[in-house]
């Protein structure tokens, strides 16, 4: 091939023939083609546009020294503004307190915690090695003296606890049977351990003490009674914001009237919440820190400990994905504590919803916080580490902090997220109330046929269970309905059981009698308290697909091992909900009844309430009728208007009196 023209062929490329559009000639006939002034524009065009360039560099220099400076002087920036932002708050938190004390009691409160943590963060990284060198003798001497001395506090401790309950007991001796219960179900998951002689005691008895101490600060001491509260009241008001959004959504109508829209919408919320914070890195210090705890007194290891810290606020399929790179080389045992910790809470996501029922809301989250260190210690008494694990000696593991660019995203995909949640309990809650009634309408068949009316699920396990409700603390009358509800939280699920329970709540507020017939319509509130803590946990025959799916998605090879323990997981997850009931059974304080007097004397009896229930009671247990004569005995004998508030009573109650 050779060239012909301006064609460049084959033949001369091979013999290197340069093109002649790059030539001196090309450029020559391009020249002329322009007829010279083309050549002088294009020149006139390149000084116009080298002119410009020099305007934008000359424009741009000052942000260009700006930006230089600030990365030279990064460091004193960053403190520059924070010392402002310090200072900006220092004063706004003055003002609040100088106004009003009470009020920013809430503010005091938080500031104070966050203070002592940014300090303890400084401390720690300017004098703790120096403090550490200085306390190096004095632990030296200590781990001398150790195996004695650890006796010693045992033997302290466990004379104080004994001291403790029989005061404590002495005025309320039901909560003896709470105890009882309490060492049962410790020594049935002794008895199904899958290695007896392998079990660390110092596991089990510091995650037991640490589930007493918690249950004791929360429901017992004032400040923690009160803290509580208002963190519940606080999570209520917060969780309200959501009729916002779903009345725009759905509009007023629907929300107040149709449960998917009154319920669900608090989860896509509360998961759009839980989202931004983890956005921040809030969750995952907070998780830290608690896992910190659990480790240092527990002795277990980082993995499996931070994944049942994770538990508290989120579900059981989420909290493994903070220790995802890990589960590979995880031990039999740390797996098996991973999914106690999963079947032994809920997420933070549904407590919204069940605190929508009307459940107590400080007695879900005392229940969640009291079930991470209980969890931990029962998996490891029903299966105890007999492996070398990887992570014994590892002081932390690292947490990811997200994929999100900004806190919008964060957001959006938070409520995304919360949309397969949603879905998947409204399918549930369909799916399973409508099997329920299918099994109670075969029950009441087969019942039928012999003769025995009203056979129903329900009423199957306040029989088999009616023991173990009993031994909780339940009053026996109270216990076929404790019984039944979980009952309903094993074989079925939570949600169902917690809705049930919310309907015996509001009977008994609205001031009901107790029994209609030979049905009972409300239990009694140490008994209430008692099934939510009972209740508060996945542990339940559908979760164990749940589980199974989320952890063998992250390790699909390790599907045998996860399979191997779920069942053992799954037993220990329903006793840690129990063993947290049969302390909140032991810990409860009845609610005093105020002046009865002076509640009849300022109500107009118009409705009714527990309140109005109690003192009616209380005025139809001391009235006697002797001989046509009505008469009342103890300080109704005082009141002038006994009779009246007894006529006013019998409108509401029946009674022999009336």
């Amino acid at each position: 091939l050779e060239m012909e023209g301006n064609q460049i062929t084959l033949a001369s490329l091979e013999k290197g023939t340069d093109n002649p559009a790059f030539s001196f000639e090309g450029e020559k006939r391009h020249y002329e083609d322009c007829g010279g002034p083309c050549s002088e524009s294009q020149e006139e065009r390149r000084e116009g546009k080298g002119r410009f360039s020099s305007y934008c560099r000359k424009a741009l220099q000052p942000a260009s020294k700006a930006k230089h400076f600030c990365k030279a002087h990064a460091k004193v920036l960053r403190r520059v503004v924070l010392g402002l932002l310090g200072v900006a708050y220092l004063c706004y938190f003055i003002a609040a307190c100088y106004l009003n004390f009470q009020r920013a009691l809430a503010l005091v409160v938080m500031t104070a915690v966050v203070a002592f943590f940014i300090c303890w963060d400084i401390f720690k990284k300017h004098c703790g090695a120096k403090v550490l060198l200085l306390l190096h003798p004095i632990g030296k001497c200590f781990r001398k003296s150790w195996q004695w001395l650890k006796w010693l506090l045992w033997v302290a401790l466990l004379a104080g606890l004994i001291v403790w309950l029989a005061l404590d007991t002495g005025r309320n001796p039901e909560q003896l049977i709470s105890l009882g219960g309490f060492c049962f179900l410790v020594l049935f998951l002794f008895a199904c351990s899958k290695h007896h002689g392998a079990v660390s005691w110092r596991a089990v008895f510091w995650g037991l003490g640490l589930e007493f101490l918690l249950g004791l600060f929360i429901l017992r001491t004032t400040p923690g009674t009160q803290a509580f509260q208002w963190l519940g009241d606080q999570i209520q008001y917060f969780l309200g914001y959501t009729t916002a959004g779903s009345s725009f959504v759905f509009g007023n109508t629907l929300i107040e009237e149709v449960f998917a829209f009154q319920t669900l919408p608090i989860i896509v919320f509360f998961s759009c919440v839980m989202s931004i914070l983890y956005y921040l890195g809030v969750m995952q210090w907070l998780i830290l820190k608690i896992s910190w705890l659990l480790q240092v007194s527990m002795g277990t290891t980082p993995t499996e400990t931070l994944s049942v810290a994770g538990n508290i606020f989120v579900g059981q399929t989420e909290a493994p994905l903070l220790i995802r790179p890990y589960l590979t080389d995880m031990t039999l045992s740390e797996i098996h504590a991973v999914m106690t910790g999963g079947f032994s809470t809920i997420a933070g996501s549904v407590m919204g919803a069940y605190i929508s029922f009307g459940i107590d809301a400080a007695s879900l989250i005392a229940a969640s916080v009291m079930a991470a260190p209980c969890a931990l210690a029962m998996a490891k008494l029903v299966y105890p580490e007999v492996e070398e694990s990887k992570f014994k000696g590892k002081a932390s593991i690292r947490l990811s902090s997200g994929e999100e660019q900004n806190i919008l995203e964060a957001a959006s995909n938070g409520a995304a997220a919360s949309v397969a949640l949603v879905a998947n309990i409204a399918a549930n809650l369909i799916a399973f109330l409508a099997m329920l009634e299918f099994i109670n309408a075969t029950l009441r068949w087969f019942g039928e046929m012999v003769d025995i009316e009203g056979l129903t699920f329900q009423v199957i396990c306040s029989y088999v269970l009616m023991p173990v409700a009993f031994l909780m603390g339940a009053d026996w009358a109270d216990s076929p309905l404790v019984a039944e509800l979980l009952g309903i939280k094993i074989f079925l699920n939570e949600f169902v059981a917690y809705q049930q329970l919310a309907t015996y709540k509001k009977n008994r507020l609205m001031g009901l009698e107790e029994w209609d017939g030979n049905r009972k319509q409300w239990i009694s509130e140490r008994a209430e308290s008692i099934t939510t803590f009972a209740l508060c946990g996945f542990a339940n025959f559908s979760s164990i697909g749940i589980t199974l799916g989320g952890l063998a998605s992250m390790v699909p090879q390790r599907k045998g091992d996860l399979a191997s323990v779920v069942l053992r997981a799954l037993l220990t997850g329903i006793c840690v909900s129990m063993l947290n009931a049969c302390l909140a059974g032991l810990l409860h304080v009845p609610t005093e009844v105020g002046d009865c007097a002076m509640f009849f004397s300022t109500t107009n009896f118009s409705s009714t309430s527990y309140t109005m229930y109690t003192c009616c009671k209380q005025l139809f247990a001391s009235s006697v009728l002797q001989n046509g004569t009505l008469s009342f005995t103890g300080s109704w004998a005082e009141q002038a208007e006994s009779v009246l508030w007894l006529t006013e009573c019998c409108g509401h109650y029946n009674h022999t009196s009336c």
